[in-house]
């Protein structure tokens, strides 16, 4: 096997079915061909979404084989077309790494930050086990991985994570929308090059699920690498400022001045403008408050905010979109925690984005606990929300599921990040 080779996906790996069950159930069915179909057949028509695009039903039964690992069978399907699939029970994990109930578990520890170490101590195995059941979701196409049963969101939010690879500044370009994350691309630098580089990965697989996607609008802070990034990538984008980012440079500037709070104050009545004419109003009588009662740079910053009142428009345009980047900030919060506690990067740059890239699948999915579930309506994760569909009750299955026939465009790391 050649360097050139030795990452790339098998054609069997990208061709596999995995569909929800109880091994019980399993075991009772895969011996016999008709229970077989019918299992098949009956999740064809609950979740079309998660078999090939070409799958129409019609199929046959073509071998099977039995791992070595865990005794389970598998068996392969051949469709019309001559494609041969397999298809892969949900309570094991992909190649027979382990059963996914126990595999859970050690996973949903790592939404806290456990380390590896940690991992071995309570579940056994050892690091390199671990580091590579997590990092396999790096490799799956995170769009296709998320978006199911819903059109990819087009009001988009984008920002820099900043780490550090090998004590080197790196960033993570992310993408958010409706609580998930679409993208956790890791880039070695913040050059608007380096930044379409990364966020061209999303445009990529956001095009691998439906060709003719593009964003109506991406709420960003201002940064111009990453305007310059995104007009290049989707020239017809709208960029909607961030209103916080304004408010919060004017706010480091003033909070030592008597009327501060008053200050604040006739900033967010700006924000809470219900139309055009009333924001033109606000900030007509805001910038002559400032005049008044500012100086120096908190009155600078002030008038910065009254000058962009064409950006803060635009919001009128786009019903949807996003005026702060407050859903954004909530989910760099717990992506910050997660690789300040792993100690950042210490591979390569390869092995760190398939870490990064792992988070984001295993965020979107990542049960959020009994009391969350009941302020949303029931839903357990973001992809659930999003889609308004649970495969399993199982959070990891759910997930493995939810990968079905979607692409696997990674190599898998070399050295541990």
């Amino acid at each position: 096997m050649t360097s050139e080779t030795a990452g790339k996906p098998s054609q069997r790996d990208k061709r596999t079915i995995i569909l929800p069950i109880k091994q019980e159930k399993y075991e009772q069915i895969v011996l016999a061909p008709h229970p077989f179909r019918a299992w098949i057949d009956k999740n064809y028509r609950l979740h079309p979404e998660i078999f090939p695009k070409n799958f129409n039903g019609k199929y046959k039964l073509h071998d099977d084989s039995t791992s070595e690992k865990t005794g389970v069978m598998t068996r392969r399907i051949k469709l019309k077309n001559g494609e041969v699939w397999t298809v892969h029970p949900g309570f094991l994990m992909p190649y027979m790494t382990g059963f996914t109930e126990e595999v859970a578990k050690a996973l949903y520890a790592r939404k806290y930050g456990m380390p590896y170490e940690g991992l071995v101590y309570i579940f056994g195995r050892d690091e390199n086990y671990w580091y590579r059941i997590e990092t396999q979701f790096g490799r799956l196409n995170i769009v296709g991985t998320t978006v199911k049963t819903v059109e990819i969101p087009v009001d988009l939010l984008a920002d820099e994570h900043h780490t550090k690879i090998n004590g080197d500044k790196a960033a993570i370009a992310t993408v958010v929308t409706h609580g998930v994350a679409l993208c956790a691309e890791v880039s070695s630098g913040f050059s608007k090059e380096e930044l379409q580089v990364a966020y061209g990965v999303f445009a990529e697989e956001a095009k691998q699920v439906d060709p003719d996607y593009a964003p109506s609008t991406v709420n960003t802070d201002g940064y111009a690498s990453t305007i310059g990034a995104w007009r290049a990538l989707f020239p017809t984008v709208t960029l909607i400022l961030c209103f916080l980012h304004a408010w919060l440079r004017i706010r480091d500037r003033s909070k030592t001045l008597e009327n501060f709070f008053e200050l604040g104050e006739k900033v967010w009545n700006v924000y809470y403008s219900t139309t055009r004419r009333m924001m033109s109003q606000r900030i007509r009588r805001l910038r002559d408050w400032a005049m008044k009662n500012l100086s120096g740079v908190a009155l600078a910053k002030t008038l910065d905010l009254c000058n962009k009142q064409a950006e803060w428009s635009l919001w009128y345009d786009h019903e949807g979109a996003y005026m702060t980047s407050n859903e954004l900030d909530r989910l760099m919060r717990s992506q910050n925690r997660y690789f300040d506690r792993g100690q950042h990067f210490h591979g390569t740059l390869e092995s760190a984005n398939l870490r990064s890239r792992a988070w984001a699948v295993l965020h979107n999915y990542w049960d959020w606990g009994r009391k969350t579930w009941k302020a949303n309506e029931g839903y357990r994760c973001p992809a659930e929300r999003l889609n308004g569909k649970r495969y399993a009750d199982n959070w990891l299955e759910n997930l493995l599921v939810a990968t079905s026939a979607v692409p696997r465009g990674k190599k898998p790391p070399l050295n541990p990040a």
